[in-house]
């Protein structure tokens, strides 16, 4: 696996069941999988020197996450399988491109123009903010995570820095969002697929914070349209391994795609107790082209609480001890630490609680990854 982070420490965790013994490319020692990993190479995963040395100890190579250099990508799958492959993190790492893509299949994507290739792009924001109505979205076509890389830009002249940066931007139409929803699917190379049940994912300044699984009040027929459209992404563009399809439900009820990621995803978290396979066993039998597992539920209400680190004058050190009660107050629910450093708003592990009443498992999440973030009073 190329990456070292959360993502793959969790998924070494689900390789040792499988008798794997899963390698890793780090940027560090200190990263979080590998602390934990038998097998470690350090590296840069934008040296391709240093990812062919790497890949020539591995019979399949994996992602964590997708900033390697396409071009890296491609000439890495001319010696091993690289899953997912080229062809498709392409459409992960561009989002002029998915864009295009999936509207050429007919999916249903914000209305959007790719400003990069304008000649004049102040003057084509400003006719597209015409059009649809401002405020408008701006993204970078490449890069940015958990809010980073996305403006809300009220006119043109707001929009006059970022024009001038030299990034590559689109702009989209504002979409009225009612709530935001996941589907995550897994799909082998031999062309089986398989879907978890549709999460709500709970945003805060751009960062998810709770998956609620399955999500609430969500019509069946409209979670089925999610999961086809999942599986249809995954077909479509050769996906190999987990895709999370990050959806906008309007509040029209109607869907839109806004993200896609090649990989295990957060909005998944939840499947390591809540589900029968979880996204990282799952994503190693794809990647294997192994027999998919089943996703059934564990329960009927999952919900995963991210953990993020709180203010600095709360230690590092002092984890230890807020585990020791957390597992005290809340013996149910478990807790998954990435073992990285604590920097404010920066998020170092999850909590899952599942049971019968959504109420009950989603307070009991949220108090426990708060008192984990910050201490505080115990029930």
């Amino acid at each position: 696996m190329v990456g070292a982070g959360q993502l793959a420490r969790m998924t070494h965790q689900a390789a040792i069941s499988l008798g794997l013994s899963l390698h890793v490319l780090a940027d560090s020692a200190d990263d979080s999988a590998a602390q934990v990993a038998g097998a470690v190479a350090v590296g840069d995963y934008r040296s391709l020197d240093d990812l062919r040395a790497f890949a020539a100890d591995c019979d399949v190579i994996t992602l964590d996450h997708e900033h390697v250099p396409n071009e890296h990508l491609e000439v890495l799958g001319k010696d091993v399988a690289v899953h997912p492959s080229a062809d498709a993190v392409r459409y992960a790492q561009d989002k002029a491109l998915m864009r295009a893509r999936l509207g050429e299949l007919g999916l249903p994507v914000p209305e959007w123009i790719d400003l990069t290739g304008s000649r004049d792009p102040a003057d084509a924001l400003a006719a597209f903010g015409a059009a649809v109505g401002w405020p408008v979205i701006l993204k970078t076509i490449t890069g940015g995570y958990d809010g980073k890389g996305v403006w809300l830009i009220e006119s043109p002249e707001a929009a006059t820095d970022l024009l001038a940066s030299g990034a590559r931007l689109l702009a989209e139409a504002r979409v009225p969002i009612a709530r935001e929803l996941a589907a995550v699917v897994a799909r082998s190379p031999y062309g089986q697929g398989g879907t978890w049940p549709v999460v709500e994912t709970v945003q805060q300044n751009g960062i998810c914070v709770e998956v609620i699984a399955p999500a609430p009040g969500l019509a069946d027929p409209v979670a089925d349209d999610a999961q086809r459209i999942a599986l249809r992404i995954a077909s479509e563009l050769g996906v190999t391994g987990v895709l999370a399809v990050e959806l906008f439900e309007t509040e029209t009820g109607a869907l839109i795609v806004n993200e896609l990621a090649m990989r295990p995803h957060n909005s998944a978290h939840w499947t390591i107790e809540g589900a029968r396979t979880s996204q990282f066993e799952q994503h190693l039998r794809a990647v294997l082209d192994y027999p998919l597992g089943v996703t059934t539920m564990t329960a009927p209400v999952v919900v995963m609480a991210n953990v993020l680190a709180g203010p600095r004058d709360v230690r590092p050190a002092s984890i230890d001890e807020r585990v020791h009660h957390c597992l005290a107050a809340w013996p149910d629910v478990k807790i998954h630490l990435y073992g990285k450093q604590f920097r404010p708003g920066r998020k170092v592990g999850h909590v899952t609680a599942l049971g019968p009443d959504l109420d009950d498992v989603r307070g009991r999440a949220r108090s426990a990854a708060r008192y984990l973030m910050n201490g505080g009073e115990l029930p």
